[in-house]
């Protein structure tokens, strides 16, 4: 496969290139070294039914066969919350999960756990590689990106998408790098807060 768009937001790419020049060269390897049309199913959808469509779980599952070996790690956060807002605002910061369950308690409130994970995480650099459902980009943006900006344990996000080339031969309602794009430029240069870099990806 290859990059065949990108968006660079809020400088982003200068980063990596300045700060993580082996990080984005490692991704940018994984991206070529795939062909996607070694990755082929036939579709159940009803919409495509029969129809000879890339198996994005398994181009997935490639990325990771690649990239755990040079240390990538899928990262998972475990935290608490609570439907008080007042507790709720003075706990999301705060990193210490036990701590936030301490306050949540001590304030009469019961302490639900709940967590957030990335796919990919190296040096401070994450990476989402997103085949899934449209509304799956911008939760990881605005919700997990921005999580481990704010946690301080990020300094940039990498999400990686297809192109509508692409996607029109992948299952219904995957997300597609020029509509998401779209939808990031009609949100405002500083939304969302963390330093993103949206890859756009299709088969040679």
């Amino acid at each position: 496969m290859k990059i065949a768009n990108m968006y660079n937001h809020l400088n982003g790419y200068e980063y990596m290139l300045v700060h993580k020049k082996q990080l984005w060269e490692e991704i940018e390897s994984a991206i070529n070294s795939i062909n996607a049309d070694d990755f082929i199913k036939y579709s159940k959808d009803k919409a495509k039914l029969g129809k000879t469509l890339y198996d994005q779980k398994n181009i997935n599952k490639q990325f990771r066969s690649i990239l755990y070996p040079l240390n990538w790690k899928s990262v998972t956060i475990p935290y608490y919350v609570t439907g008080d807002i007042d507790t709720a605002k003075n706990v999301a910061l705060i990193r210490d999960r036990e701590e936030q369950k301490q306050i949540i308690e001590d304030n009469g409130f019961e302490a639900y756990s709940t967590n957030n994970q990335i796919d990919f995480v190296k040096d401070r650099v994450a990476v989402e590689v997103q085949f899934g459902k449209y509304f799956s980009v911008a939760y990881d943006l605005h919700v997990k990106h921005t999580f481990f900006f704010l946690r301080n344990d990020i300094d940039v996000g990498i999400e990686i998408i297809p192109t509508r080339k692409m996607m029109l031969k992948m299952d219904t309602g995957v997300a597609w790098f020029e509509n998401e794009v779209a939808n990031v430029i009609r949100e405002g240069r500083s939304n969302p807060t963390v330093p993103v870099v949206i890859i756009g990806i299709e088969q040679d």
